[in-house]
């Protein structure tokens, strides 16, 4: 399957697609909200705060019920990023690396203004929606690494030494990129990754999630996709770190129920491996979506970040239907996420019906300017 044609996309393949990206965006979503009230709090306060069960529904943080965190808003602006990138190939400018950085600086406005610019002609459709001119707990990282217009490569990346997850949690869309090669995906990712974080670790945790959401978007079981990425991984200068937190999750699998203890003995600080590495744990030994956000919130690591990759992993896995519809409905900003999924989806299937030599749907381009 390659994008760029609806030649080779049928009607089933295409309705599947918009499926897993819809299921990708809205249940990375759900987690982020679920885990946003107790982000940061041990388990022991959890208890405290929730019962013996900790939290089983939306708590409030950030002035509500279903709220999300930063963790979202990046993510959507990485998908407005890729749509860009997309549509600015008619142009001979074709970057991805850097349409990203673009939109994650459009992301970087909103942490500072009090709304859209309405003279920025390159806004586009996404930066005009005014719930997202919010502060939600952004990375410290994040905000350093775009605070200037310069942008971050692997030869001198943004905060070189920065290991948190804030640039692995934003990288679930490149995995979505179907029609991409898995070594491209990940290097995309880990490009990406370096606008605002240096450290080896941060960098391939990216760039690992990216090639596991890209073998579950295409199809393919949890654990093959994790096994790819570790083929892809060892390749990889300084990978151990990631690698060995991936194989840690794969073989505590098998040592007995899901529960806090084995969840936070493959770690509970912030740095990308040990969050990829929960995150895949809790995806892997899940009985449906609930289950799977319910373990991946409830432990002492930074909840807010867990819940949104798992929740990212099994969406692309099940598909936007197996999301539980009370979460779905009382969930910040659904309808942009919704809106945003179906614009990827249908730029990834249908783009040369929507701007090409022969054809420019100018909606389509006042959405994603080529500016």
């Amino acid at each position: 399957m390659s994008t760029g044609t609806t030649a080779v996309w049928g009607r089933a393949e295409q309705q599947d697609f918009r499926s897993r990206v819809r299921g990708a965006l809205l249940g990375g979503a759900i987690g982020d909200a679920l885990g946003a009230g107790v982000h940061g709090l041990a388990l022991e306060e959890i208890r405290a705060a929730h019962g013996t069960d900790g939290v089983t529904d939306f708590e409030p943080a950030h002035g509500g019920r279903g709220t999300v965190t930063a963790v979202t808003q990046l993510i959507l602006f990485t998908v407005d990023g890729l749509i860009r990138a997309q549509v600015r190939r008619d142009t001979g400018a074709w970057h991805p690396p850097t349409d990203v950085h673009r939109a994650h600086l459009r992301w970087a406005a909103t942490q500072h203004d009090w709304g859209p610019d309405e003279r920025r002609e390159d806004n586009g459709w996404l930066a005009q929606q005014e719930w997202l001119y919010a502060r939600r707990a952004p990375a410290r990282t994040c905000l350093n690494g775009l605070g200037d217009t310069t942008m971050g490569t692997l030869d001198k990346p943004k905060n070189p030494t920065a290991r948190d997850s804030a640039a692995l949690t934003r990288s679930a869309p490149f995995g979505l990129l179907v029609g991409w090669e898995s070594q491209l995906v990940l290097q995309l990712a880990v490009e990406c990754a370096a606008q605002t974080h240096g450290h080896p670790a941060a960098l391939l945790s990216a760039g690992g999630l990216a090639v596991i959401m890209h073998g579950l978007a295409r199809g393919e079981t949890l654990d093959g996709s994790v096994q790819q990425a570790l083929a892809l991984l060892t390749e990889r200068q300084g990978h151990e770190p990631v690698t060995e937190a991936l194989k840690r999750a794969l073989g505590t699998v098998r040592q007995g129920i899901p529960g806090p203890a084995l969840i936070e003995s493959l770690g509970v600080t912030d740095t990308a491996e040990d969050v990829l590495a929960v995150a895949v744990y809790c995806a892997l030994v899940s009985e449906d979506i609930r289950h799977g956000l319910r373990l991946a919130v409830n432990h002492g690591g930074p909840s807010a970040a867990t819940g949104s990759l798992c929740g990212a992993l099994l969406g692309a896995l099940h598909g936007e239907t197996a999301l539980p519809p009370a979460w779905l409905a009382e969930l910040e900003g659904r309808p942009t996420v919704l809106e945003l999924a179906d614009d990827f989806a249908m730029e990834m299937t249908q783009g040369p019906a929507l701007h090409s030599p022969s054809a420019v749907a100018r909606g389509w381009l006042n959405r994603y300017p080529r500016l």
